[in-house]
């Protein structure tokens, strides 16, 4: 099953980072219909062919997602996409 790992260094502090988090699913959400649910300082995502966490500190933020099925084939796409919302929202 491919996954995708993502870690990053900000200095937005706790509640901005979980502000930011927030964006970044509100924009997955948009686009990928993905629901999510926060449970302490982890944003826990899910929808159909993939699942994971985006896990979030004062000077760290850190995504694991396991991508099933078809799903698989767009990793490349997906990381591009979380790269570019993690360059606007993390900076």
């Amino acid at each position: 099953m491919p996954a995708i790992h993502l870690e990053r260094k900000h200095h937005l502090g706790l509640k901005k980072a979980r502000a930011a988090a927030q964006r970044v699913a509100d924009d997955m959400a948009q686009s990928f219909e993905m629901a999510s649910e926060w449970e302490g300082n982890a944003l826990h995502f899910e929808r159909a062919g993939v699942s994971g966490s985006l896990t979030v500190t004062r000077d760290r933020v850190v995504l694991d997602a396991q991508l099933g099925g078809l799903v698989g084939l767009f990793r490349s796409r997906i990381e591009e996409r979380l790269h570019a919302d993690f360059d606007r929202y993390f900076s």
